[in-house]
């Protein structure tokens, strides 16, 4: 079962963990973007010194079989055996595919994720779900296969912006509203404006465990997992939409988009309350901006959705809401409810 450890030393808890798994040698895989603003924060451990590091370049939309394979390639000709260990340092681009060359290398290695974002430490990293974007969609290409450890540090997330803030925190909203009213009334209170790193690094180890606690019961989405997909099946509509259109926005905006939508379906099939729906719905305009589309765009939004890996026959599934912390998975939608929804999306960010 993948540990997970808080810390406030990564380079010194990175040092320990490595030496607790056996392994013949040392890869390490970073993007340009951790490379230069991520690495430093490691220096002076003996074993990442001597470990080959791996750089492939930053962004979600360099998750291809392209670099996949350059990391096939870079782990067979530097030596890389069954018994060698892999620590990915990076956001969710960099641990899902990490992972998954993790998981197909050899028939699999160890390996260990050090997320340097916060939609890395609360969503990708944990959980064991790798892969690659592939033919226009997200996360097309995969395998269940959870690292040895998930060292989180909030050292990392001083390092990003607002809008990866922002990205991340929007899988926190999700966390919150699948489990309790407590943990979605204080989610909805973080100033980030004047961020408090502490408390933020106490609410991200709590969105963690929320998702914990469910990969755990169901490991490979049979059931209660699918929680988890709460606003992922509008919103990787969404962001491979933006993809294919040139204009790629961040993962957790297009979640946060997307779960206006789903809160809606919600509210229209599960009755979730119109209160709850609107409060949350205010969060995400007011952080979240919006992302353009027009009624024109529709019908490919939803052919994008129907294509989702989720889905089971010609049907689109969603997982919904009755309420906050009352999961409805494997829920659909019509084609005429599922515009309405997207009509209420555009109203509700001014389009």
């Amino acid at each position: 079962m993948q540990q997970i450890i808080k810390s406030s030393q990564p380079a010194t808890d990175v040092e320990k963990i490595v030496g607790k798994i056996p392994h013949d040698k040392l890869f390490l895989l970073t993007d340009t973007h951790t490379h230069l603003h991520c690495l430093p924060l490691l220096a002076g451990i003996p074993a990442i010194s001597e470990a080959t590091e791996i750089i492939i370049p930053a962004d979600d939309t360099h998750k291809t079989l392209e670099n996949l394979s350059k990391v096939w390639l870079e782990l067979t000709q530097h030596g890389a055996t069954r018994h060698s260990l892999l620590i990915n340092l990076g956001g969710g681009m960099v641990t899902d595919l990490g992972g998954f060359a993790a998981a197909t290398f050899k028939r699999g290695i160890k390996y260990i994720n050090l997320p340097t974002t916060l939609l890395g430490a609360v969503d990708a990293a944990v959980g064991g779900k790798t892969g690659i974007n592939f033919g226009g969609y997200k996360n097309e290409i995969g395998a269940f296969y959870p690292s040895e450890y998930v060292i989180i540090s909030s050292l990392f997330f001083r390092t990003l912006d607002r809008r990866a803030i922002l990205s991340g925190y929007a899988e926190m909203i999700k966390h919150a509203l699948i489990h309790s009213t407590a943990d979605w009334e204080q989610i909805l209170t973080f100033a980030f404006d004047d961020p408090d790193y502490a408390k933020l690094n106490e609410l991200v180890f709590r969105s963690v465990e929320i998702k914990r606690e469910i990969v755990e019961q169901d490991p490979f989405e049979k059931n209660i997992r699918k929680a988890l997909n709460l606003g992922h099946t509008t919103g990787h509509a969404f962001e491979s939409f933006a993809i294919e259109s040139g204009k790629p926005v961040p993962h957790g905006y297009a979640v946060a988009w997307g779960m206006i939508v789903e809160l809606y379906l919600s509210h229209r099939i599960c009755s979730f309350p119109k209160e709850k729906l609107l409060t949350t719905v205010r969060f995400i305009q007011q952080h979240y901006g919006a992302f353009s589309i027009s009624c024109d765009d529709y019908e490919r939004l939803r052919e994008i959705a129907r294509h989702d890996k989720k889905n089971v026959g010609n049907q689109t599934n969603f997982t919904l809401l009755s309420d906050i912390g009352d999961v409805q998975i494997d829920q659909t939608a019509d084609k005429e409810l599922f515009f309405e929804a997207l009509d209420f999306y555009r109203d509700s960010v001014g389009l």
